[in-house]
């Protein structure tokens, strides 16, 4: 089992990675750090993908020194994955932070549970 787990550091990073950022999301209150929790799991999942991607002793799907031979390259679809998932992560971030900063704008407060109890008095 432990030589399983110390081959495997990256996937076993990653599941750390992914549950201290399920963990920021669930446990806290101000919506900041939720979204800080969201783009360590996105970060996590992207560094799984990285590591399933990954052959050792392979190299970048580019054609050097006429090698055509598929075994001589990784694939690189995981690759693409990651970095679309990246724009996506990105364009979401964005998107998060500035309904927060409407919300602020309107509750002057950060704190889910504050901007429940304003909902619950304004009767929505």
């Amino acid at each position: 089992m432990g030589s399983n787990l110390l081959a495997n550091y990256g996937e076993v990073a990653a599941a750390i990675l992914f549950g201290i950022g399920f963990t920021n999301l669930l446990l806290h209150k101000n919506l900041i750090k939720k979204i800080i929790g969201l783009n360590i799991m996105d970060t996590a999942v992207y560094l799984f993908l990285a590591e399933k991607g990954y052959i050792t002793g392979r190299v970048a799907p580019i054609v050097v020194n006429g090698v055509q031979d598929m075994e001589a390259y990784i694939n690189p679809i995981p690759a693409g994955l990651v970095l679309t998932g990246i724009v996506v992560s990105v364009s979401v971030t964005a998107l998060m932070l500035s309904l927060t900063i409407r919300l602020y704008g309107r509750y002057r407060t950060l704190d889910l549970d504050e901007i429940s109890a304003q909902l619950r008095k304004e009767g929505r």
